[in-house]
């Protein structure tokens, strides 16, 4: 094996491990795994730093393979799907990989313009990206068979399988709970018996209803005004 296979396979290997490091750490921080021990912003620097390094990765993969002699490779076998003679299924695997990791790796960057949702749409690619990579490296690596790197394959992909599956019984979940937590607050508000209004006469701030001041005062000088009469006859 010459240095020239050495770099292909070593940069193929790094370029597939950080985009699994990003795709694990993707899925934890979307999972909310590690909120609590970490602030989320060095998370998502994290994340975006992995899936950039795997794209730089990929890039060195590339030239390598472009410069080898035993396999000829030229832009064409590189960057279209199926047009390389040797392994073209995993080799398109591998271009497809390339392609739709650049473009979650470019989300990063105009999130402010497209917007939350849209981002998201495309952050989904980051799965699609994973699946083909790891079939590439699969299929088109001559040294899958070793235990280490059969292993490394084996263990990432399990683990980004077991998150999936966790992120999307959060996500089943979500709405259930936020129904069970409406429900009582909305049979609550049913059940609660209509305000009573009160009456005119029973109000604190009602105006009083009895004699005013005025009529109080003529009826106690009328009734003094009656003793003393009785008293000069």
């Amino acid at each position: 094996m010459n240095l020239e296979w050495m770099l292909i396979r070593s940069t193929g290997l790094v370029a597939y491990l950080m985009l699994a490091a990003s795709t694990i750490w993707g899925l934890a921080l979307s999972s909310r795994l590690f909120v609590r021990v970490v602030k989320a912003k060095p998370l998502t620097w994290l994340h975006e730093g992995l899936a950039v390094g795997a794209l730089l990765a990929t890039g060195a993969h590339l030239f390598f393979l472009w410069s080898d002699d035993f396999v000829e490779f030229g832009p064409r076998e590189l960057f279209v799907p199926g047009a390389s003679t040797w392994e073209p299924l995993a080799v398109a695997f591998g271009i497809v990989a390339f392609y739709a990791a650049f473009v979650v790796s470019a989300s990063f960057y105009v999130k402010k313009w497209i917007g939350q949702a849209v981002w998201r749409t495309i952050h989904f690619l980051a799965f699609g990206t994973f699946a083909a990579a790891a079939s590439h490296g699969v299929m088109a690596g001559t040294d899958t068979q070793h235990p280490a790197v059969l292993s490394m394959y084996v263990a990432t992909i399990v683990i980004v399988v077991l998150l999936l599956v966790v992120r999307f019984g959060q996500e089943v979940a979500a709405p259930a709970t936020a129904t069970k937590a409406v429900l009582p607050a909305a049979k609550e508000t049913a059940a609660a018996p209509p305000a009573r209004r009160e009456s005119p006469r029973t109000a604190p701030n009602a105006a009083p209803t009895g004699p005013s001041d005025r009529d109080v005062h003529d009826r106690l000088a009328a009734l003094q005004a009656r003793r003393a009469g009785a008293g000069g006859d």
